[in-house]
């Protein structure tokens, strides 16, 4: 791996587009395979990459406009230089547009034809200079159109969302899922307060502030050292986490000394959120069937002084009968989905996710659903969460499975409730967050309670 960010990029880009793997896995191997770059160099490539997958849309509009080849007749390395090329000459006022050109071009020499570097070359000074006159969609005659090319965002997935909000709001959902999200961390209050946070956080970051639902959450607009490099974080008082995961450990509602299931516990997000809220009493199970997930979850709850978890491998799409002997209080389950609710931290979802994908999640997720519902005592309460938007995933799964499972009704939180007086539960019961209107990723959550 080069010690330049630009070429640490372009290899990024084009893994993502050449193999099945997600932007942060892909991210974390090129920087362990270039231990070199130091913080500076990190956060270039990082800009560069998260900036090319945000805009890739849009990007790919200009390039056709100069390119007499089609996009798809391109080597994927060729592309992304494109990409990367037009991208600081759109986005980043700092860079000369001379630079990063001749940058562009110099990247090609290295490992393209001299017609390629010539090719680059010449779409790179034609793009530079007819910038402001490339002709977009008109947002009146075609909104689909002009919402993916000029927004930057697949045409199968504006069609749906121009269908559900109509024109405006779409423009406004795009635009907030286009801006680079701020940081948002929760307290871990077994440690330590979020004032006490805060004030620890005012000379590492810039502006941290509470966050206007989430009573254990701050966020700050940048950091000035890694994460994992800050005092607080290494004392264990924090977790990185958006405010919207933070309300759905609110929704489920974990007391001290009960017993509660995390049925998808990822790296343990919400598994240390729901054991703070316990006090670390009581019996949390915290469920996954990733060795490697599930170590990062024992390192990451070691370092948060949590001890009532009890981590157990196991794939929910199998009956978990071995774990019925006792039933729980409360269960969640975080289902796997499409994620096209956190576009804003995940842009190379954008453009891995398919219509067709909907589907095939909402079968999982209702399967999961099913396979869990047996192990909530009476009385007890089932949390269905995902970070999503799409009907498909959200309000189908749960119509599903009242239908498909009998003993459950939908719990609505009481009009007293801080969810709920904060507008962030609808009619039906749901938490519903979404990034135009809260500021925060797009999640949707349900309390499903047992009948006694």
């Amino acid at each position: 791996m080069s010690n330049d960010p630009r070429q640490t990029a372009l290899w990024t880009l084009t893994a993502l587009e050449t193999a099945p793997t997600t932007l942060d896995r892909v991210m974390a191997t090129a920087f362990e395979a270039a231990p070199q770059l130091d913080r500076r160099d990190r956060a270039l490539a990082n800009a560069l990459v998260y900036g090319v997958q945000r805009w890739r849309g849009r990007l790919d509009w200009i390039i056709a406009h100069f390119s007499r080849t089609p996009l798809a007749r391109m080597d994927p390395s060729i592309r992304n230089l494109l990409r990367l090329g037009l991208f600081q000459i759109a986005f980043m006022e700092r860079i000369p547009v001379s630079a990063a050109v001749n940058t562009a071009v110099e990247m090609a020499k290295q490992t393209a034809a001299p017609w390629a570097t010539r090719f680059v070359n010449g779409v790179l000074r034609n793009a530079a200079r007819g910038l402001e006159g490339v002709p977009f969609p008109d947002l009146s005659s075609d909104p689909v159109g002009a919402v993916a090319a000029g927004r930057a965002f697949p045409r199968w997935l504006v069609t749906r969302w121009l269908q559900r909000f109509g024109v405006q709001e779409t423009l406004a959902l795009c635009d907030a899922v286009n801006t680079i999200p701020p940081i948002t961390l929760r307290t871990n209050t077994l440690k330590t307060s979020r004032a006490a946070l805060l004030a620890a956080l005012q000379a590492a970051a810039e502006d941290p502030r509470p966050t206007p639902y989430a009573p254990e959450g701050i966020r700050c607009d940048r950091l000035k050292e890694a994460l994992a490099e800050l005092p607080p974080f290494q004392q264990g008082w924090c977790q990185a986490q958006d405010e919207a995961a933070q309300l759905v450990t609110h929704l489920l509602d974990p007391r001290p000394g009960e017993r509660v299931l995390d049925a998808c516990a990822g790296r343990g997000g919400k598994t240390g959120h729901i054991a703070q809220r316990m006090q670390n009493h009581g019996v949390l199970v915290a469920l996954d069937n990733d060795d490697r997930r599930l170590a990062e979850l024992e390192a990451e709850l070691q370092r948060l002084g949590v001890t009532c978890v009890v981590i157990t491998p196991h794939d929910l799409s199998q009956p978990a009968d071995s774990l019925s002997a006792e039933p729980f209080d409360r269960v969640l389950l975080d289902a796997p989905c499409s994620g096209l609710g956190v576009l804003q931290r995940n842009p190379d979802t954008k453009w891995a996710a398919e219509r067709a994908d909907l589907g095939r999640y909402r079968e999982r997720q209702l399967r999961f659903l099913k396979n869990l519902a047996p192990l909530v005592r009476p009385g007890g309460c089932l949390v269905y969460a995902v970070c999503s938007l799409e009907p498909e995933e959200t309000d189908a799964v749960v119509s599903a499975f009242l239908e498909a499972v009998p003993g459950f009704d939908l719990a609505r939180p009481a009009a007293d409730d801080p969810l709920a007086a904060g507008g962030l539960v609808d009619a039906a019961g749901a938490l519903r967050s979404l990034p135009h209107r809260h500021h925060m990723d797009g999640f949707f959550a349900v309390r499903l309670r047992r009948r006694p």
